[in-house]
């Protein structure tokens, strides 16, 4: 596929089809996802190929405290999980939120699930002291999640990047036995998608970027 077909039809899949995704296809995705480029080259990223359903049963059910709290923010008006404001809903009626199905079932009826994890120790965070929630280290570990997303469209397959079971890391990390150091950072459900989406919504760039300041004139 054209570079420019794939970056405009790559959606978010979260419906997929029985077919398996064999191995040596998966490994062909994972082999040109790789060339991401990472902080300094260090490529401290390492993906958990996920297949086991007892494992993924799991990692559906940690999914569903950060979904309860996500759902609850949206109803509340509010954007969920932001890092500016407390949640507007109670503990209670956070935890009495019922979680929707298309949270749980992705990472239930993919063909495999991914979870990448980051070694903290490689990355460099260059806004740890600031007064925000970190994003910088993200920088090692997130082109190569969008590279396997996009190296799967190439190959027939879709998924999505989903984070809701981060909420409960301490927890993942023992299910997985991740070492201490590293931080989770994605669990991506693989498979064909029950139907390829072309048509993207996306703000056009006269919105996305502007001149010389934040206040600037529209590019």
């Amino acid at each position: 596929m054209d570079l420019y077909d794939v970056m405009r039809t790559t959606p978010a899949v979260r419906e997929f089809t029985a077919d398996p995704l064999p191995d040596e296809t998966l490994r062909r995705i994972l082999d040109n996802a790789r060339f991401a480029p990472s902080g300094g080259n260090r490529q401290g990223t390492r993906v958990i190929v996920v297949r086991d359903p007892a494992t993924r049963e799991r990692l559906a059910e940690l999914n569903k405290p950060g979904v309860r709290r996500y759902v609850a923010q949206i109803k509340a008006g509010q954007s969920p999980w932001n890092p500016l404001e407390a949640p507007a809903a109670s503990e209670a009626e956070i935890e009495a939120t019922e979680v929707p199905e298309s949270f749980t079932k992705p990472v239930l009826t993919a063909a495999v699930v991914l979870v990448f994890v980051v070694d903290l120790g490689v990355v460099a965070a260059l806004d740890q002291h600031l007064d925000r929630i970190g994003l910088i280290s993200g920088a090692s570990v997130y082109p190569l999640v969008w590279n396997t997303l996009l190296a799967a469209r190439n190959e027939g397959f879709g998924g999505t990047i989903t984070t809701m079971a981060v909420a409960q890391e301490p927890a993942v990390k023992e299910l997985l036995g991740l070492p201490d150091q590293y931080a989770v950072a994605a669990v991506v459900p693989i498979g064909k998608p029950v139907r390829q989406l072309t048509k993207l919504r996306r703000v056009p760039v006269e919105e996305l970027a502007t001149r010389e300041r934040f206040d600037g004139a529209p590019l």
